[in-house]
């Protein structure tokens, strides 16, 4: 028997215990959202009702804790076979996982998320640098609070949108629901709640790590790539186009007994780059669950 919501909610934690604790915040929020939701409604509709019997019998339409896990499971379990490595990536000889990285999606999503990182790590960190000194100025004057409010919910949104990012390129699963507020806290409560949720924190620091770390994944993974290209095209450029690699830093030209172990380390360096690419996207995707997903 459900006391409440609060206990309807701990019971589905309890049945959802040992799954990604993104599928479990996102079940939770839901289920916090329609119940509390829908009692309202129920309670105004009818003023006599006792909220208990209100609830079972919403409880009653929407499933019971066990009815509802299953159901999460399985979309789950049909969802999460995107985000499943391909089996032949994990196997096989040495030189075929080395160079069969270069047909990994995984890999080149990796490869794609370090370069765009450097865009939205510089809007992450600058909005968080600017809007947070900006808020913390403004609390100073009376409209401070709701600034600062709508700062921190900007905040949250924009987490919210990373995550979506980390799980299309990286392929880690991360929260697809919003932070789920009461709507019947009066907004003193709401405030309260906004400032001292660590989740709004957590995600505050992460914005303004992005800035740093989009700088290091592009500068790091991006010239690695560069270079492997440049490397690998190196005979064709100097001896049909006439251009100089400037391996010494000068503009002479490479002598031509070295153009083949020019081009070999090229050939090397670019499935090394993106051997390196997917563990910086795996080590990244690890740390946004741990900043951007509930405990």
């Amino acid at each position: 028997m459900t006391k409440d919501i609060r206990d309807y909610l701990n019971q589905l934690r309890q049945r959802l215990g040992g799954c990604d604790p993104a599928l479990i915040q996102d079940a939770l929020s839901d289920a916090e959202e329609h119940l509390t939701t829908a009692l309202q409604i129920e309670l105004m509709e009818t003023p006599g009702s006792a909220p208990a019997e209100a609830l079972a019998a919403i409880i009653e339409k929407y499933g019971n804790p066990e009815e509802v896990a299953a159901a999460y499971l399985s979309i789950e379990a049909r969802f999460s076979l995107g985000l499943a490595a391909p089996r032949s990536a994990r196997r096989g000889s040495f030189l075929n996982r080395f160079f069969g990285v270069v047909a990994e999606p995984r890999a080149w999503g990796a490869f794609v998320y370090a370069l765009l990182a450097l865009l939205t790590g510089n809007l992450y960190g600058l909005w968080a640098v600017i809007g947070g000194g900006f808020s913390l100025f403004s609390l100073v004057f009376i409209i401070g609070i709701p600034i600062a409010a709508l700062f921190l919910l900007s905040v949250r949104g924009i987490a919210l949108l990373e995550g979506r990012v980390v799980e299309a390129l990286l392929g880690v699963r991360m929260p697809r629901k919003p932070f789920f507020i009461r709507c019947d806290l009066n907004g003193i409560e709401k405030l309260k709640a906004l400032f001292t949720d660590r989740r709004t924190w957590r995600a505050f620091a992460y914005l303004i790590l992005q800035l740093p770390l989009g700088w290091l994944y592009f500068s790091l993974i991006g010239g690695l790539f560069i270079f492997s290209l440049c490397f690998l095209a190196g005979p064709i450029l100097e001896l049909v186009f006439h251009l100089p690699l400037e391996l010494l830093g000068t503009d002479k030209f490479t002598p031509v007994w070295l153009l083949p172990l020019v081009c070999l380390s090229g050939l090397l360096m670019l499935p090394a780059t993106l051997h390196l690419a997917k563990l910086a996207g795996r080590l990244h995707g690890r740390y946004a669950k741990a900043l951007l997903v509930r405990k």
